[in-house]
């Protein structure tokens, strides 16, 4: 019985590495795959940092989702043994990676990273694509693929903020 109930505490442990690196790598993806987009539509010269999506904000809400998984990990680890939330979460992660990848491309030229205050003349309302199902895809996939990191890193807390 010994070594089953050690393959079963590896197999966690294998889980949570799994989660906190595919989450990494979401992140990466996400924001290099953002970059590389807004180049191939804007060019390299209309691009910058700003086209990563990266705030202060942002960069404080991942530490304290970063923060909440180290700590739970440590003090609350069957709250991250939960393989089936983990795997729900990168299916989330992937569907919203999809909806906003989708936005981006069909909009093409007249997608932005930057909240525009007044019409621009050479732009036209998109209503085809996903955009015929959804008015702001852009922003759905995100909300989609941000929770989804949460769910996927188990994170109770930072899934409800990030909702």
């Amino acid at each position: 019985m010994k070594p089953f109930l050690y393959t079963l505490n590896q197999f966690g442990k294998m889980t949570e590495l799994f989660s906190y690196t595919a989450s990494r790598q979401a992140v990466l993806f996400f924001h290099g795959s953002e970059y590389l987009l807004a180049i191939i539509f804007h060019g390299k010269s209309n691009v910058t940092l700003k086209s990563l999506l990266i705030s202060q904000q942002y960069i404080l809400v991942m530490i304290l989702s970063i923060l909440e998984y180290l700590l739970e990990l440590y003090f609350f680890p069957e709250l991250k043994e939960h393989w089936w939330i983990s795997n729900f979460g990168l299916l989330m992660v992937v569907v919203g990676e999809v909806i906003r990848k989708l936005a981006i491309i069909t909009a093409g030229h007249a997608f932005t990273h930057l909240i525009q205050r007044y019409h621009e003349e050479h732009y036209k309302l998109v209503t085809h694509g996903v955009y015929s199902i959804v008015r702001h895809p852009g922003y759905t996939g995100f909300l989609i693929w941000s929770v989804g990191t949460q769910v996927m890193l188990c994170n109770p807390v930072s899934t409800v903020a990030f909702t």
